[in-house]
């Protein structure tokens, strides 16, 4: 069962009669004594009042919820009732009026992280907005989108300006902005990809061009060093000759 904190209490609606006897009351006699001390006439008022006022504390005891029952069953007259659910509303009245400041704060507050993806983002903003509403905050769909398009990440700048010069933000509903604003992230991302693929095989490609010109000089060298070897040998021939 939800707490009496997070249900707006609604008061029961009353009609005229009722509520004139709800707002007014009556005057009770302290005993039988006094009551028979009344003249006639007198009597017939007190029993129709209190008549009229059994069946308006049957009203609010019947227009309300079980937590809100229990408030108010120690009132023996409507108008004792009627007062404790007066003081119950105003109480809560004010808890919800702090809360919406809070959440009216934490929505102006909000702004989309540089890590973070659009889904998760738009999560957070609905958590505060569905609680805003559940508070009685009328909250227009209008005025989140213009919300999120304004904080997000600067990577987002292109796509923020062409939404907002290509469509007509007043009727955008939150389901349209999301699925726009995810496959222009799925874009990024697939570029992203593509750009870390490209830079990465181009470090490949030029270590492997490093490691083929180092062999052919190491074999360039020897090359030398065996013709050189070649010729020492063919002078000592000639000598020997002589």
């Amino acid at each position: 069962m939800a707490s009496t904190s997070s249900v707006q209490m609604q008061l029961p609606k009353l009609n005229g009669k009722i509520t004139t006897t709800v707002e007014n009351g009556y005057t009770e006699v302290a005993d039988a004594e006094e009551f028979n001390a009344l003249r006639k006439e007198e009597k017939e008022a007190l029993v129709e009042s209190r008549k009229k006022d059994q069946k308006a504390l049957y009203a609010i005891f019947q227009a309300v919820e079980e937590t809100i029952f229990e408030k108010i069953s120690s009132g023996e007259t409507a108008k004792e009732a009627w007062d404790i659910l007066q003081k119950s509303y105003k109480g809560d009245d004010r808890v919800r009026r702090v809360r919406l400041q809070t959440l009216r704060g934490d929505f102006e507050s909000l702004h989309m992280n540089d890590s973070e993806s659009i889904s998760a983002y738009f999560d957070r903003v609905q958590t505060i907005v569905n609680q805003l509403r559940v508070n009685g905050e009328e909250l227009q769909d209008v005025r989140v989108v213009k919300k999120i398009l304004r904080s997000l990440t600067e990577r987002f700048d292109y796509v923020v300006a062409a939404i907002e010069e290509g469509q007509d933000i007043s009727t955008m509903t939150l389901e349209r902005l999301m699925g726009s604003l995810c496959s222009h992230e799925q874009r990024m991302n697939q570029k992203s990809i593509s750009s870390n693929s490209s830079k990465h095989c181009s470090r490949v490609t030029q270590s492997n061009r490093g490691g083929h010109h180092g062999g052919r000089g190491r074999g360039g060298r020897g090359g030398a060093r065996g013709r050189g070897g070649n010729l020492n040998s063919t002078k000592r021939y000639q000598t020997r000759d002589k």
